[in-house]
């Protein structure tokens, strides 16, 4: 009977332990019908465990409040490629203010007067050669050499000449490739076009020193993956150098040309550098010395036409 008595009991309490309302009542349950005596080495972990499984829901429905919490800070969370990119873009707007702001972005022509130097390989060729180089924006320049300014070098969009007193010839095609490579990654084609063409990526890279003036770095990259550094000086805000690279078509070899802008001074609402030194493959290539600058003054067509007979010395009238 007391065998019989004992199966009752396991089997009342196996239908009333299915049934517990809570870790404390099956705590109970299993003391109550299990009174075996190697049972009681084993009541303290049996509690941990229905206590753990009775907890479990609660957090389980915690877990997801709390992930749905963090997820709009993350979303609130700023972008550092946008911030990078507004830190640059502040950079070349402030330069462009330094530099005369809406006056210098709406230059339309600029005339330049000086002597400049050339070098080969970091040195000095010659005793240099006085100029007079005329602009007219976006893609006319002249410029004249010699005392008697009969030797000249003409440019009109992508065709280019030297004129002599035997008339214009066109140039060489590597030079022109070199004049037209430069004139793409100059300065005022950066600040002026560069700058404002759909899809070009703006970067950030830091503080350095240009030209012995502390600066912050900007990196330019355009749509067809040229790019071009600029240098601002930290004080000033004026640009003191800029550097590009590009590849040689003939042997594949990437070159490094770098110009340095110095001596700046304020002309008609502007600030121009009045000595700018060029760099190839870290040599020097060329100097030039500006004695005077002039802007919007209004330039003869005829001095951009390679057949009118454009006469420098007597201006207005072709030679005869």
């Amino acid at each position: 009977m007391r065998s019989a008595g004992f199966l009752h009991r396991r089997r009342v309490g196996s239908s009333e332990v299915a049934r517990p309302k809570s870790s404390k009542d099956a705590t109970i349950l299993i003391t109550k019908d299990y009174p075996l005596p190697g049972m009681k080495q084993f009541l303290p972990i049996m509690v941990l465990v229905c206590c753990a499984l009775a907890q479990a829901p609660e957090q389980g429905q915690g877990a997801p409040a709390q992930a749905a919490g963090t997820s709009p800070g993350n979303a609130q969370g700023s972008n550092p490629a946008d911030e990078n990119s507004q830190k640059a873009k502040g950079l070349i707007e402030q330069a462009i203010a330094a530099l005369g702001g809406e006056t210098y972005l709406n230059i339309r022509d600029r005339e330049q007067q000086g002597r400049g130097y050339g070098f080969h390989h970091g040195r000095a060729e010659g005793g240099g050669n006085v100029f007079w180089d005329f602009i007219e924006f976006p893609d006319k320049e002249r410029v004249e050499i010699t005392k008697e300014r009969d030797i000249a070098q003409l440019y009109v969009g992508n065709k280019g000449w030297e004129i002599t007193f035997k008339g214009p010839h066109p140039l060489d095609p590597k030079d022109l490739d070199q004049y037209l490579r430069r004139r793409h990654f100059s300065l005022d084609s950066v600040l002026r076009t560069w700058v404002n063409t759909p899809g070009v990526i703006l970067l950030y890279e830091g503080n350095s020193i240009a030209a012995q003036h502390p600066a912050q770095r900007v990196t330019l990259i355009n749509a067809q993956n040229e790019s071009i550094t600029l240098y601002f000086d930290e004080d000033t805000h004026l640009p003191v150098k800029k550097s590009f690279e590009w590849r040689d078509p003939v042997d594949r070899q990437k070159n490094l040309e770098e110009e340095i802008y110095e001596n700046y001074r304020s002309v008609s609402g502007i600030m121009a550098p009045f000595n700018v030194t060029r760099y190839f493959n870290g040599d020097m290539a060329s100097q030039r010395f500006f004695n005077s600058v002039t802007i919007n003054q209004g330039l003869d067509a005829a001095m951009f036409d390679p057949n009118s007979g454009y006469n420098p010395n007597k201006p207005g009238k072709a030679k005869k």
